[in-house]
């Protein structure tokens, strides 16, 4: 479904939340090979549009209706956003040129908390640039990654 609007599911989630169920679907533009800017980035149009036309295939569908969650959900459509994660080395490659904050499993020189400019991937390890140093991250090692918000 996702795919007739030229997007992809990014993320799918069902969570018990203070309002009740939520079943949240993250929709994301398919990566294209060029660096992306922040405008690039799924709008609220296209959440509606998905958003209305997933409502409708699940009530018809009911293969995750209420009969399996066995009480009423709401349905959230949204967009990875500006400081979304980054899961695997595609996603680098993708935001070369961006800012990004990353954690890793265990400490490379003695700091597991870097932030900077994604310069690339090269022989399995991220390239972040900050100021005058280039920091190489193992992808292996990173925890966790996601962009930083430019203004």
């Amino acid at each position: 479904m996702a795919r007739s609007h030229g997007l992809e599911i990014f993320d799918v989630q069902l969570r018990r939340e203070p309002i009740g169920m939520v079943l949240r679907v993250v929709i994301d533009r398919p990566a294209t090979g060029a660096i992306e800017a922040p405008e690039d980035s799924v709008g609220i149009e296209e959440c509606q549009r998905v958003s209305h036309d997933l409502s409708a295939l699940l009530d018809v569908e009911d293969e995750f209706g209420q009969q399996e969650l066995d009480e009423t959900y709401t349905l959230e459509v949204s967009s990875p956003g500006l400081d979304r994660p980054l899961r695997h080395e595609g996603d680098y490659r993708r935001f070369e040129g961006r800012l990004a904050k990353l954690v890793t499993s265990e400490p490379i020189g003695r700091q597991s908390a870097f932030a900077g400019r994604i310069k690339g991937v090269e022989e399995g390890s991220v390239l972040l640039e900050e100021g005058r140093k280039t920091h190489r991250v193992p992808l292996a090692k990173i925890k966790r990654g996601q962009l930083d918000v430019e203004f």
